[in-house]
C-alpha cells in the first residue's frame, strides 16, 4: 500500500513550495532527506538562512562536522506568501541560532498566523517557542527540549509524529519517514484545493 501511494503522489506536488529555514549546526539528514523526498514528488525546495544566498551553512551529523549547503534565500528577503509550508530540521546549535534571530523568528511566526503548515523535528521545534506558535499545541521534539516546550505552554508527547492542525513535529532522524508523511499529506491537501503561494520575486 505504501509502494502505491508513493506511484501515486510522484511528482503530484509539482508546483508546490517549501522553505526549510536553518543555519550553522543544523543535523543534515534532517535536511537532506525531506529535500529529497519532496523534490521527488516535485516541490520546489528553498534553503532559507539567517545568512546571505551564496553564504554556507555547516551540516553536522551528531557532534561531527558534515557537509556544507548553500544558501538559496536569505530570511530578510525571504516572504511566507511565497511558500506553502515551511521546514525546520534540528541539530541542537542550528535552532539555538534561529531563536536569537529577530528576522528567523519573524518569518516563523508569520507562518503560524496565515495557518500554514510548519514541520519541525528533533531540536527544531525549540525555535516555535520564541514565534508565539508552541503554547496551547500539542507536540513532540527531541526528549531533553520537552521541558522547555512544556514551559511554554505545549502538550508534550513521545510519539514518531505527531500533528496538531498544521504543525507537525517529530524527534529524531529515525523518525523522517512519518515525518516526511506527514509532511506530504498536508501539502496533498493544498494541492487539491488548488491555492497559489503566489508568485516568487
Amino acid at each position: 500500500m505504501g509502494e502505491e501511494l508513493e506511484q501515486a503522489t510522484m511528482q503530484d506536488l509539482k508546483g508546490r513550495r517549501v522553505a526549510v529555514l536553518m543555519t550553522d549546526g543544523v543535523e543534515q539528514v534532517e535536511y537532506t532527506e525531506p529535500r529529497k523526498y519532496l523534490e521527488q514528488l516535485g516541490v520546489q525546495v528553498t534553503l532559507v538562512s539567517p545568512k546571505r544566498a551564496g553564504e554556507d551553512v555547516q551540516g553536522f551529523n551528531h557532534d561531527q562536522p558534515g557537509d556544507k549547503f548553500t544558501v538559496e534565500m536569505s530570511v530578510s528577503e525571504a516572504r511566507p506568501a511565497d511558500f506553502d509550508a515551511l521546514l525546520l530540521p534540528g541539530g541542537e546549535r542550528n535552532p539555538a541560532e534561529l531563536r536569537k534571530n529577530a528576522e528567523a523568528i519573524r518569518f516563523i511566526k508569520e507562518f503560524g498566523d496565515e495557518d500554514k503548515p510548519i514541520a519541525a523535528i528533533c531540536h527544531g521545534p525549540w525555535a516555535l517557542i520564541e514565534a508565539g506558535i508552541a503554547e496551547s499545541k500539542h507536540l513532540t521534539s527531541w526528549p531533553e527540549i520537552q521541558d522547555d516546550l512544556r514551559k511554554a505552554g505545549a502538550e508534550w508527547t513521545d510519539e514518531e509524529v505527531v500533528v496538531d492542525g498544521k504543525l507537525i513535529t517529530s524527534r529524531k532522524p529515525d523518525d523522517i519517514p512519518a515525518f516526511n508523511n506527514a509532511l506530504m499529506k498536508e501539502l496533498m491537501v493544498i494541492q487539491q484545493a488548488g491555492t497559489d503561494p503566489g508568485p516568487t520575486s
